[in-house]
């Protein structure tokens, strides 16, 4: 057990380390330099330089315990705004789910029937496709555009839009599809379904779900470097690098995440099904619509 909660600490050490020492440490150099150049001189090297050398001076003529303090401040001043973007990080998160607050709540409305409209448009549009060229008679051109459209409505969204943001729609679509596929409300049964995953399973959901979370990390912060961007313009184009990159990283993350929540309900489903006694203890094959709901109603317990 020793060893098992020193390679524990050891992790722990290594993640705080590269999510908020290491940037924490690197947004207050930028803040000092900031603040030493502002924005009429913000890429002189040579004020930089000489205003380095005279902090140098100041801090070789302090005593040794007056520059372990020194050190001691800048590791909490790295510390402390590393905790800031962690706090920060929640509310970026359920912003980018489309979980807006409330005085937001008429945008959402907007915003999501908006993404709805033009989902059901593109449905439509295949729908007619289709229709004016039946699959026995399809050329492989028509069949391009059927598909290029499939593929238009699958990037925008995998079932109806139902949140204002694309990937709030990529969770909530893999919620829709478990309901009218398998009758699942997956809100109550994931619970469940998770418990009786094998272990190889539970550890690529994890790994998928730490990895969006490290690049909400990243993005938030960007904040920071906003609001340094009014002392010093440089750093509005690093909060534009920041922001972009976790943003870009965070789609690709979360939609293997639901990727693999989706496979994951195809796969062990049944098992779900088997462990609540849906099904019999033999049965194979994907969960079906009538053990799903009786899962549900099971689950939800009349709530």
């Amino acid at each position: 057990m020793g060893n098992f909660f020193g390679e524990l600490a050891k992790k722990l050490a290594e993640r705080w380390v590269g999510l908020v020492a290491l940037p924490g440490l690197l947004f207050v150099a930028c803040a000092w330099v900031g603040l030493q150049l502002g924005w009429t001189h913000a890429l002189d090297p040579h004020l930089l330089s000489s205003k380095s050398i005279e902090f140098g001076t100041t801090l070789s003529r302090l005593s040794g315990p007056a520059q372990i303090l020194a050190a001691v401040g800048l590791l909490l001043a790295c510390a402390g705004v590393g905790l800031i973007v962690q706090a920060l990080a929640a509310p970026l998160r359920a912003w980018w789910l489309g979980q807006w607050p409330p005085g937001l709540r008429w945008a959402q409305q907007q915003r999501t029937q908006a993404r709805a409209r033009r989902w059901t448009a593109l449905v439509a549009a295949r729908n007619d496709l289709q229709h004016q060229h039946p699959q026995d008679n399809r050329t492989p051109e028509q069949q391009q555009q059927i598909d290029a459209i499939a593929h238009r409505i699958n990037r925008l969204s995998m079932a109806t839009p139902a949140r204002p943001t694309w990937m709030g729609d990529r969770i909530a679509a893999v919620e829709q599809i478990s309901l009218n596929r398998y009758g699942l409300d997956l809100r109550f049964g994931w619970p469940r379904l998770w418990l009786i995953l094998p272990d190889p399973v539970r550890a690529e959901l994890s790994a998928a779900n730490g990895q969006f979370a490290t690049t909400v990390i990243t993005a938030a912060w960007a904040l920071p470097y906003l609001i340094l961007g009014t002392l010093w313009w440089p750093a509005l184009l690093i909060a534009l690098i920041t922001g972009l990159t976790g943003w870009t990283r965070a789609r690709t993350a979360i939609a293997e995440l639901t990727d693999l929540s989706e496979a994951t309900l195809d796969l062990h489903g049944r098992t779900l099904a088997i462990a609540l006694a849906t099904a019999p203890p033999d049965s194979t094959g994907p969960l079906n619509p009538t053990e799903g709901e009786q899962i549900t109603h099971h689950v939800r317990k009349g709530r």
